[in-house]
C-alpha cells in the first residue's frame, strides 16, 4: 500500500467515524446527548516548536555539520591526488599512473561509503529522537483528551484537514504541556 493510499483510507475512516458519531447523537433523546468534542493537533508543528525538538534539531545539525566536514575533507583528498595526477601523467611510468589511479578511486569509493554511512547515521539518529518525542506528544494528547473530555482528536497529517477552526487546534497547548512535562535537563 503507497502512502496516498494510507492517506486516503485514513480520511475514509475517519470521516465514517464522524458520521457514525452523528447518526448515533441523532438516535439518542435530547436528554441522552452527550456532546462531540473535537480538536486537532499538528505533530510536526508540535515536534519543532517543542524544547526537546528545538534542542535534537540543533544536535542534528550539529552532526550533519560534522559529517559533512569528513566528507568534504575526504572530497578534497580525492581531488587533489586527480590534479596530481594530471600533472605528473605524462612523466610517470604506466605502473606509476595505474597506481594513483587505483589510489583515486579507492578515495572515490571511500568517499561514497563516508556519504553513505553518514546519510544512515544521521537518518537513525533522527528517528531515535524523534520518535521519542513523538511518543512523549501522543502521551500528552492522549491525557488533554482524557482530562478535557475530547471525544475525538485528530492528527492533522500533510494538512488532511483543509478547514477547522482556530479553536479545534489544540497543537499549541501540547507543545507547552509536553515542555512542562520534562525535567530541566531534557529541555
Amino acid at each position: 500500500m503507497n502512502e496516498r493510499t494510507g492517506r486516503s483510507i485514513m480520511v475514509v475512516t475517519i470521516l465514517a467515524t464522524m458520521v457514525s458519531l452523528f447518526f448515533a447523537a441523532g438516535e439518542a433523546s435530547s436528554a441522552d446527548i452527550t456532546p462531540v468534542k473535537i480538536g486537532y493537533v499538528d505533530l510536526r508543528v508540535a515536534l519543532n516548536n517543542s524544547d526537546a525538538g528545538k534542542k535534537a534539531k540543533a544536535e542534528l545539525e550539529s552532526l550533519i555539520k560534522i559529517k559533512q566536514a569528513a566528507i568534504e575533507e575526504k572530497s578534497r583528498q580525492a581531488q587533489k591526488l586527480k590534479e596530481e595526477l594530471d600533472k605528473q601523467a605524462s612523466g610517470l611510468s604506466a605502473e606509476a599512473k595505474k597506481a594513483k589511479e587505483d589510489e583515486i578511486a579507492r578515495l572515490v569509493r571511500d568517499y561514497q561509503r563516508m556519504v553513505q554511512d553518514s546519510e544512515a547515521e544521521v537518518k537513525k539518529k533522527e528517528d531515535e529522537v524523534t520518535g521519542s518525542i513523538l511518543k512523549g506528544l501522543r502521551q500528552v494528547v492522549e491525557k488533554i483528551g482524557q482530562e478535557e473530555g475530547y471525544s475525538l482528536i485528530f492528527e492533522n497529517v500533510e494538512s488532511i484537514i483543509l478547514y477547522a477552526e482556530k479553536g479545534y487546534d489544540i497543537t499549541e497547548e501540547v507543545v507547552k504541556r509536553y515542555n512542562e512535562s520534562l525535567p530541566k535537563q531534557d529541555k
